[in-house]
């Protein structure tokens, strides 16, 4: 508590009737006012240290009160390093899980290479075994083409004589036709033909060698019969002499044409060709 000026005053007063009243020496009033002063000066020291110490409490709560804001600023901090933390941590498992899953994969590509390697090793051992395999069919392609080249060489020398023995057939069977034809014109057709023979005729613009050719009459009308001799009669036979002989003599020659194709065996098909056609085909062994 301060000592006002006024409760000084009063203590004086007091000290000064207590004094008169007991009548207290002037030596023993001298010291206490003495003692009164000092106390009035030790009280003074202590309003100053008051005031001081105030200053330093102000002072105080000024840094308390700075702490306590750097302190809230230090929880936040430390609050969003907290949050940081935790959202590393997340990171740190998001990340482990996409090691583990990496490490998934690096274990399913390490076994795709290894089963790749194994079949690679397949594969090398099969194109060993089939560049063996092609090295031997080299060897039996060379072989085949050696015997082909030597076939070939005995098929040319059988078609030379073929052709010779079909030339002798051929000639042997016109010889026959020539013999036989004109009684089936006769019989068959009502054709009077004197003669059959082997000529060159002009149809087209362009000469043609024809096996059978004579000139007759039929019920008083000139004629002339053209003829193909073969061993073996087909249905494209029947369709070829049509069209390189029989149609245009008959379109150049002037005169009605009666065309026969004469020869050992005639197929069925070649028959009907020839009625629809019509022509005439006539079998050795049906003359």
């Amino acid at each position: 508590m301060a000592l006002t000026p006024e409760l000084y005053d009063l203590i004086v007063r007091i000290v000064d009737d207590r004094v008169r009243d007991v009548k207290v020496a002037r030596e023993e009033y001298e010291r206490l006012r003495e003692s009164i002063a000092k106390l009035a000066e030790a009280q003074r020291r202590t309003e100053e240290r008051l005031e001081r110490l105030a200053e330093r409490v102000e002072e105080l709560t000024e840094a308390q009160r700075l702490t306590e804001q750097r302190l809230s600023a230090l929880a936040k901090r430390l609050e969003q390093l907290a949050e940081a933390q935790r959202a590393t941590e997340h990171r740190l498992e998001a990340l482990a899980e996409a090691q583990r899953r990496t490490e998934e994969r690096l274990e399913a590509l390490a076994e795709a290479q290894r089963r790749t390697e194994q079949r690679l090793e397949e594969l090398a051992a099969a194109q060993s075994r089939t560049e063996e395999r092609l090295e031997k069919l080299a060897e039996a392609q060379s072989r085949t083409e050696e015997r082909l080249e030597k076939l070939i060489a005995a098929l040319d020398s059988l078609r030379v004589e073929v052709g010779r023995l079909s030339d002798a057939v051929g000639f042997g069977l016109e010889d026959i036709a020539r013999v036989v034809l004109p009684g089936w014109l006769h019989r068959s057709l009502g054709v009077e033909v004197d003669e059959l023979r082997r000529e060159f005729i002009t149809i087209g613009g362009r000469e043609v060698e024809v096996d059978i050719y004579g000139e007759g009459r039929l019920k008083g009308e000139r004629v002339v019969v053209v003829g193909e001799v073969k061993s073996r009669i087909s249905e494209s036979d029947v369709r070829r002499f049509y069209e390189r002989v029989y149609a245009p003599a008959s379109e150049d020659l002037g005169v009605r044409v009666v065309g026969v194709l004469f020869g050992y065996l005639v197929h069925p098909s070649a028959r009907r060709r020839a009625r629809e056609l019509g022509l005439h085909v006539v079998a050795s062994y049906g003359a």
